[in-house]
């Protein structure tokens, strides 16, 4: 993961929604991505949301403490592979007064059964609608560095669930694609306009201000290329206009001397090849009269035509 990726998720894990419904939305997202129901014995079940970033960590354990009164408690274990990872545990421990509690998140419906995409009411309103998003950015998102590319992705572990997020999205104007990769699926974003709409949406400001501070530099950096490679094939252009030039006035001059050309083209010829590198309308500038550019453009073109007849 980026070191975007991980500043924009410290952002967001700093944002706590004001309204209940918007934190109940934000948990229920972070439960259906990171966590899990596990069966401890009797009647009693945990409820654990997991995660790497210890801000993320804290914003589900702030949520469930605001939202629920019963024990919480955090773990926090070492994992050792390629290198030393921190993993955060929010445990809470629900007996048969609190299975109503998984309702209201949004994991299952009213006969108990499992929910898997996003329940009905849970996202009605617009603030809803930007917690939830948040909410899956936190669990299951990751953004590559502006300077690089451009690309946003929202991983899933069911197609049902994937698709009722790209709903939503879609419902405020962000146009997710979706496609598959080893058993999960993914909704991806490669536009930036939509990348900041997207960012926008979830309120992750400061990162915002810094993907557009460099997407504007990028932006001028490519008008810049582009101006040069422009400047650079009209140079070119001009040069090798000017050798074709030059190579016909000397042709000519080799069958008809400088006093055999016509009158009106023989001042252009000579300063052609005395200047080969100048443009028409610096030619035009040295003549005398001088002469506009489509005029000496004009006399320039009588000279080929002349060269071609007698070649």
């Amino acid at each position: 993961m980026s070191s975007y990726s991980i500043e924009t998720k410290n952002e967001l894990a700093r944002i706590f929604p004001a309204k209940r419904c918007c934190q109940v939305a934000e948990l229920s997202a972070l439960l259906r991505l990171n966590g899990q129901l596990e069966l401890t014995g009797g009647s009693t079940k945990t409820l654990c949301i997991a995660t790497d970033n210890a801000g993320i960590a804290r914003k589900a354990f702030k949520l469930f403490k605001v939202l629920f009164e019963f024990p919480l408690t955090v773990i926090m274990e070492t994992k050792r592979r390629f290198n030393t990872n921190r993993y955060y545990q929010v445990r809470a421990n629900l007996d048969e007064q609190h299975i109503s509690i998984l309702n209201k998140l949004g994991l299952i419906d009213d006969d108990n059964r499992l929910i898997y995409g996003i329940k009905r009411g849970m996202v009605r309103k617009k603030c809803c609608k930007r917690a939830y998003l948040r909410g899956v950015f936190l669990a299951r998102g990751s953004i590559s560095n502006p300077g690089a590319s451009y690309h946003l992705e929202l991983v899933f572990p069911t197609y049902e669930l994937a698709v009722s997020v790209q709903r939503l999205a879609e419902s405020q104007g962000v146009g997710f694609r979706l496609t598959e990769r080893k058993n999960t699926f993914l909704l991806y974003l490669k536009d930036s306009e939509q990348i900041v709409d997207f960012m926008r949406l979830m309120g992750a400001n400061y990162a915002l201000l810094e993907f557009e501070n460099v997407r504007i530099y990028k932006s001028m950096r490519n008008q810049i290329n582009r101006q040069v490679n422009c400047e650079t094939a009209n140079l070119e252009k001009t040069l090798e206009a000017s050798w074709r030039q030059v190579e016909n006035i000397r042709r000519l001059i080799e069958r008809l001397t400088v006093d055999g050309l016509p009158e009106h083209l023989r001042e252009l010829a000579v300063l052609r090849l005395d200047y080969p590198d100048s443009s028409l309308k610096e030619l035009g500038e040295m003549m005398s009269p001088p002469l506009s550019k489509s005029g000496v453009a004009y006399r320039m073109r009588k000279l080929e035509e002349l060269s071609d007849r007698l070649s």
